[in-house]
């Protein structure tokens, strides 16, 4: 699990988890917030979504101190994580594994 967020590949990693952990996710929304749809249980304890939204919070700077898009950075680890990018044109070419 991704623990600490310093560059924009770091903020790739991290999406590329929440992704993993079978999330569709917004940046902007908190992570308290998203549910599993089969159950409508949370997909995350209290805990486990205050961490991420810490790392998110700090993917936001991280991206502002290196002068990257976060929305370009995320839409494009989810494009390819998912497949979608032999569907969707990537926004930039930030992302690489």
């Amino acid at each position: 699990m991704v623990t600490q967020i310093k560059t924009s590949k770091d903020v790739a990693e991290f999406a590329k988890q929440i992704i993993c952990e079978d999330v569709s996710f917004h940046p902007n929304n908190d992570l308290n917030n998203y549910v599993v749809i089969k159950t409508n249980k949370p997909c995350y304890t209290k805990n486990q979504a205050e961490v991420r939204n810490k790392l998110m919070n700090k993917c936001f700077s991280v991206c502002e101190k290196e002068g990257t898009d976060i929305y370009a950075i995320m839409l494009e680890v989810c494009l390819i994580e998912t497949g979608m990018d032999k569907f969707i044109p990537l926004p930039s070419a930030v992302y690489s594994e």
